[in-house]
């Protein structure tokens, strides 16, 4: 299966999209209490990205062997996953490790895409607040236009 993931997060919450041929699912929390107003809003989008992929695993829509394009709105985030730049922040450090676990225990095949802040559609669930809500869209009805 090949699925297309969204992510952003900031001090207070993330957010995260998953589309799958058809479908689309959206997901927005709020930060947990060991997060909220205590990390930076990169530091916030790689507990999106972690949390998004866990959850997407979680809930079968991202199965293993399943192809993901990951698409990025920081081009640090992309030096830090497609090349050996130095990190110097060790919250960013432990969540790279737990995502790139993530991915070879489900033998993931990821690509990694960068992206302007204005295309990345995990954005717009947090200007519409729609915090802790689950939204799925699918467009099976339409195959017949």
């Amino acid at each position: 299966m090949h699925h297309t993931f969204y992510f952003n997060g900031d001090a207070n919450n993330i957010s995260w999209v998953i589309q799958t041929d058809g479908s689309i699912v959206r997901q927005n929390r709020t930060h947990a209490e060991i997060y909220k107003n205590k990390v930076t809003n990169i530091q916030s989008k790689y507990v999106a990205l972690h949390v998004g992929l866990f959850w997407g695993i979680g809930v079968f829509i991202i199965k293993n062997e399943d192809h993901i394009k990951i698409k990025l709105d920081e081009k640090i985030m992309y030096d830090h996953f497609t090349s050996h730049s130095k990190i110097e922040d060790d919250f960013i450090l432990e969540k790279i490790r737990f995502i790139k676990q993530l991915i070879m225990q489900r033998e993931l095949k990821i690509e990694f895409q960068v992206i302007d802040s204005d295309e990345n559609k995990s954005r717009e669930n947090r200007v519409n607040n729609k915090i802790e809500k689950t939204e799925k869209i699918t467009h099976s009805d339409k195959k017949n236009d």
